[in-house]
């Protein structure tokens, strides 16, 4: 029996439960948005990965979350699909970080600027925004075979100069990216005419 081939697949737009193709601007453009809607509160800008290995192939999910603690949240997320199945943790550890960086790269410090501007008048009444990479790991040695590389992985989101959570704290990673990476890739099939 001859398996099939998976092709790679490496999104570079954005979905969510109502919209697909989203460019980085537009994503952009969302969490603004819902930001404007409350400047006054605190927020949390997250970007996570996590990977599912299924047949064939390993899939990758980066979301990007931007969550208003007890008053709600917007998210988006992209795929990326390597054909082959990724055994080794620290191998799929440090491309789950490869790619959480890359996204976030996007938020530099002009576009950080624009949000912090939103909120800027009301910084004395509570509203903030913290930047987090969220790492699908946790250091509890006896819980997390991933424990041994958090400090590599932490070390390469603080070189970027962002801050890195894991486990149990990094809700993109472990939870909403997770969700995303259950179902294992189907190439859509074309109709036939």
């Amino acid at each position: 029996m001859q398996r099939r081939q998976i092709p790679m697949i490496h999104e570079q737009t954005f979905r969510n439960v109502s919209e697909r193709g989203l460019t980085m601007d537009e994503v952009f453009a969302r969490i603004r948005s819902f930001m404007l809607v409350d400047p006054r509160a605190a927020y949390q800008l997250m970007v996570g990965t996590d990977a599912q290995v299924h047949a064939g192939h390993t899939k990758f999910v980066t979301s990007v979350v931007v969550f208003r603690p007890g008053r709600g949240a917007w998210f988006c997320y992209r795929q990326i699909i390597l054909p082959r199945e990724i055994r080794s943790l620290q191998e799929k550890l440090s491309l789950e970080t490869t790619f959480s960086q890359e996204t976030a790269s996007y938020f530099d410090e002009s576009k950080r600027a624009e949000l912090e501007d939103i909120l800027l008048p009301y910084v004395y009444q509570g509203a903030e925004l913290k930047l987090f990479i969220d790492i699908d790991a946790g250091t509890d040695a006896k819980r997390n075979r991933t424990s041994t590389l958090v400090a590599e992985l932490v070390g390469r989101i603080e070189a970027m100069g962002l801050s890195a959570r894991v486990k149990p704290e990094a809700i993109a990673a472990s939870s909403i990216s997770n969700r995303y990476t259950k179902t294992p890739y189907r190439e859509k099939k074309s109709a036939v005419t």
